[in-house]
């Protein structure tokens, strides 16, 4: 393990230790709370499939750069911390199930090691970084009122029937929003990791009396994004099209719905989880979904951004992912009422300054 110590600032705030804070989520979260004044230390692997290098110095943070998966770095990181926000994961629907082993060692297991390490350390407070991705598909009305799909067949989708059908009536069921005690059902090894993540947060926080909150971000968007890697988000891949001159490629129709959420606003839900972690009962554990509160498609966000850029239109496909599912939007009413949060960033302005802001360099 790697040590880049400077000076903290005034003992009087909270020392916050933030995993994978050298990545384009947790960056973003290690500004914010430096904004606020709080002491930072970060702990990355900056793995070179995510990072180009170590990142640009900055005198405010403590930087330690090892893996998350290693106990003896895990103590050494959490020396003398309040509270973690624990960001690191590796993200993505991936490439295939070759993938898992990965997946399972860097979410799951990394997760395990820092749950050990806060308990030893006495260390009661987490806010964990969790997806979407744990519902699987999105909630529907049917005939017969609330129902959850399965997972959608090759066979429609090689007819471009996308929608999920009402069995009793053939037509497209109508999508609603997804609410923090709906079913989960995680439909891929991402997913699956990231429910792990939360099953062991919620095991970690009844047997020690630690206060947990899991942040299932929706579709996070904004500057300093990944490019040029299989496991980047979609708007990612579309901002990395128009800048190479080239039209995004919208898959199915373009009509899936989503919720795409500003990183900032990620950032300002993960302090205001922090702040709500500290007066939280011993023994808590609270999910919440965070979104901007506003449905657009996935067609939307590719024809926003093209037209912010001066770019060549989407061009949509018809192609399909098979674990993609088709709709998942979820309320963040809970977000908003329990931890006081507010979105800032509307889509059309988040769209127009994500045209043109810079992503993260390459990975080679």
């Amino acid at each position: 393990m790697t040590d880049t110590t400077t000076a903290s600032p005034a003992a009087a705030a909270p020392h916050l230790l933030v995993t994978g804070g050298a990545g384009f989520i947790g960056g973003a979260v290690v500004e914010a709370a430096l904004a606020r004044g709080w002491r930072v230390r970060v702990l990355d692997s900056l793995r070179s499939d995510v990072h180009g290098g170590l990142p640009a110095a900055d005198p405010r943070i403590q930087f330690l750069v090892g893996d998350v998966t290693d106990p003896g770095v895990v103590a050494h990181a959490l020396a003398g911390i309040d509270v973690v926000c624990h960001q690191a994961a590796k993200v993505g629907l991936g490439v295939d199930f070759s993938d898992a082993p990965d997946y399972v060692h860097s979410n799951e297991v990394g997760t395990a090691v820092l749950l050990a390490g806060m308990a030893t350390a006495g260390i009661d407070r987490l806010v964990l970084a969790s997806s979407m991705v744990v519902y699987g598909e999105g909630s529907y009305r049917g005939s017969a009122g609330f129902t959850r799909p399965g997972p959608r067949l090759a066979a429609d989708l090689d007819a471009g029937v996308f929608d999920p059908l009402d069995p009793a009536t053939g037509q497209p069921l109508e999508p609603l929003l997804v609410g923090e005690d709906d079913p989960l059902d995680p439909r891929n090894v991402y997913a699956s990791s990231k429910l792990g993540q939360e099953y062991l947060a919620t095991s970690w926080s009844r047997s020690t009396g630690g206060r947990a909150v899991a942040l299932r971000y929706h579709n996070v968007y904004g500057p300093g994004m990944p490019q040029n890697t299989p496991y980047a988000g979609v708007a990612s891949l579309f901002r990395s099209a128009l800048q190479r001159g080239e039209a995004p490629t919208v898959f199915e129709d373009g009509r899936q719905r989503r919720d795409f959420v500003h990183v900032r606003d990620i950032a300002s839900a993960n302090l205001a989880a922090v702040d709500w972690t500290e007066p939280a009962p011993a023994g808590t554990f609270r999910a919440f979904n965070v979104g901007s509160g506003t449905v657009h498609t996935i067609g939307d966000m590719a024809t926003a951004l093209s037209v912010a850029a001066n770019g060549p239109a989407p061009v949509v496909t018809g192609e399909y992912r098979l674990g993609d599912v088709r709709h998942i939007t979820a309320s963040s009413q809970r977000l908003r009422d329990e931890l006081g949060w507010e979105p800032s960033m509307s889509f059309e302005a988040g769209m127009l300054e994500f045209a043109t802001a810079p992503l993260r360099a390459a990975v080679l």
